[in-house]
């Protein structure tokens, strides 16, 4: 049996993609996904680049400043 598939499993992914949202980090399996059914066409990042990315979008990262909204 798949670990991800057991109840555990499954409640230890939901309590991680939640506390990844509320810290403003959404899922690259959702990106992944999205860029798959949208944009075929592209390559999609990867993980260390998405982080990388959303971390820049929250936080002003290159811009020379914090960037709270």
């Amino acid at each position: 049996m798949n670990a991800a598939a057991s109840p555990f499993g499954r409640l230890a992914r939901c309590l991680c993609d939640g506390a990844r949202l509320m810290v403003g980090q959404p899922s690259y399996d959702t990106y992944v996904a999205h860029m798959a059914m949208t944009h075929p066409d592209r390559t999609p990042m990867s993980r260390a680049e998405f982080f990388r990315n959303r971390q820049d979008a929250r936080y002003g990262g290159g811009s020379g400043g914090f960037r709270c909204c």
